[in-house]
């Protein structure tokens, strides 16, 4: 996601959600692969970082689609467009540093939609 993206997404937000983009929110990050082993690798290198490993999972499939995995990672924290800009080229680079195909991008929710390690 380039910057001009991620400013249309803060003002999608800020137009259409009652959310605080000044304070903390969840934000999940997501990383894709064809195997599920470097996932779980860079899962934890990002545990290390203070990021929740949310899950690794196979998502279901149209028809005719390569399987693949994803890692879905979350953090508490406040971001700007310039911040998550940085943090997007951060998370391309530590998947590329750790054998990961492709950093797919992020989501971001209310922090009262935190994933709860116990429920898990």
């Amino acid at each position: 996601m380039d910057i001009t993206a991620i400013n249309e997404m803060f003002a999608n937000i800020r137009e259409n959600t009652d959310w605080d983009l000044n304070g903390n929110l969840v934000w999940g990050y997501f990383f894709v692969n064809t195997t599920p082993e470097p996932l779980h690798g860079l899962a934890r290198v990002l545990e290390g970082e203070g990021y929740t490993v949310v899950e690794v999972f196979e998502p279901e499939l149209e028809e005719g689609e390569a399987e693949y995995h994803v890692l879905h990672v979350e953090r508490v924290e406040t971001h700007s467009e310039a911040s998550l800009d940085k943090r997007n080229h951060e998370l391309q680079a530590l998947a590329e540093a750790n054998g990961v195909e492709d950093y797919d991008g992020m989501d971001v929710g209310p922090v009262e939609f935190a994933h709860d390690p116990g429920n898990a």
